[in-house]
This record gives C-alpha cells, structure tokens and sequence, in this order.
C-alpha cells in the first residue's frame, strides 16, 4: 500500500522502489481497499531488497518491526526511516472487520505518505543546486 500511494502522490523526480525482506506475495484485500481509494496496486509485485536496491536509495522507509530489526546494513549517507505499522494481513473477526483493518491501514500509511512527500518535498527545494 506504501508504494501504491508513494507512485500515486510523488512528485516526478521521486523515485520510488518498493522490497521486502521477503517476498509474500500479494493480497487481495490491500489491492480492493487501494482500488476504493482510486489506486491500482494490482500489478504491484512482492519482491525481495537488492543490494543494489540499496546502494541507489537515498531513504529507505521500514514499514514493521520485523523489518526495522532485520533490515540489512544500509550504505553511509543511506537515510532510514521506520513506521511502526501493524500489518493489517494479521487481523482477525469477521471480513467486514477485517476490511475495516485494512482501510485503517490504507489511511493511515496514505498519511504518513503524505508527510513525508511533504517533509522530502521542501528538502529538495531548498537544497543548492
């Protein structure tokens, strides 16, 4: 969901790569709770981080605890930030409560996009060129 709203909101010279420390595949709930958002993340594959990935991030945003503990060392000058998110997959009851999980999810991750859109936004403005 992170990398269906970072293609979605970013600014043109962003570029965005998403990738796990492992590869899950994708889910159906996050595609239709994205879709009733107006964002297709269904061509979206589940892939694994390179180190190449790596070596041309700038930032690299962590998205649960197991990520942030098991996140490979990151190259000098390499920005990390983590979102403590529980991972909507994992919820229980019903499916209405279980899609309403992920809305929550969707919103909150859609916010926190938007932030740091914001926050990476006025970086690359007043940097020198």
């Amino acid at each position: 969901m992170a990398e269906g709203w970072a293609r979605k909101l970013a600014p043109e010279w962003l570029r965005v790569q998403s990738a796990g420390i492992e590869a899950h595949g994708k889910n159906p709930r996050a595609i239709a709770v994205m879709a009733e958002s107006g964002v297709d993340i269904s061509s979206q594959e589940s892939t694994r981080v390179t180190e190449d990935m790596l070596q041309a991030a700038d930032l690299v945003v962590t998205v649960c605890g197991h990520a942030d503990e098991h996140c490979p060392t990151l190259p000098a000058g390499t920005h990390k930030e983590h979102w403590p998110l529980d991972d909507p997959a994992k919820a229980s009851g019903d499916e209405e409560q279980v899609m309403n999980v992920f809305r929550a999810s969707r919103d909150d991750i859609r916010q926190r996009v938007n932030e740091l859109l914001d926050r990476l936004s006025k970086q690359y403005i007043s940097r020198p060129e």
